[in-house]
């Protein structure tokens, strides 16, 4: 299994979250994570960056719990990340911003990312 860096958008310190399931299961395997929240400082004792464009070093996948309204504003800022795929959770579906990353070469999935971890898939 290869392990990922995995930026989390929409991360959140409420346990009861998807994203923070999500965060909790990608580290249970293996992957490194990025929370990605405007005001929270870390959750579960990771250090968590406000912005896309405050991560440096890259990332192969952003997963999206954000719904369209914010993520169409992150368009720019994903095409330079140029992640290797953007997975777009239930709720977080976005037609366009999907157009326009496939266009410059960035897989888009509508998935569940805490599905495709269970099932060996992602």
């Amino acid at each position: 299994m290869k392990t990922e860096r995995v930026a989390i958008v929409g991360a959140s310190d409420n346990p009861e979250r998807y994203s923070h399931k999500a965060l909790l299961l990608l580290r249970r395997h293996g992957h490194e994570v990025v929370p990605v929240h405007p005001k929270l400082p870390e959750i579960e004792g990771i250090k968590v960056v406000p912005d896309l464009s405050a991560i440096t070093d890259g990332v192969d996948t952003v997963t999206m719990y954000v719904g369209q309204a914010i993520s169409s504003g992150m368009r720019d800022k994903l095409i330079t990340l140029k992640p290797r795929r953007v997975i777009f959770n239930p709720g977080a579906e976005n037609v366009v911003l999907t157009e326009t990353l496939e266009k410059v070469g960035i897989v888009c999935e509508e998935a569940c990312t805490l599905v495709l971890l269970n099932t060996g898939q992602f």
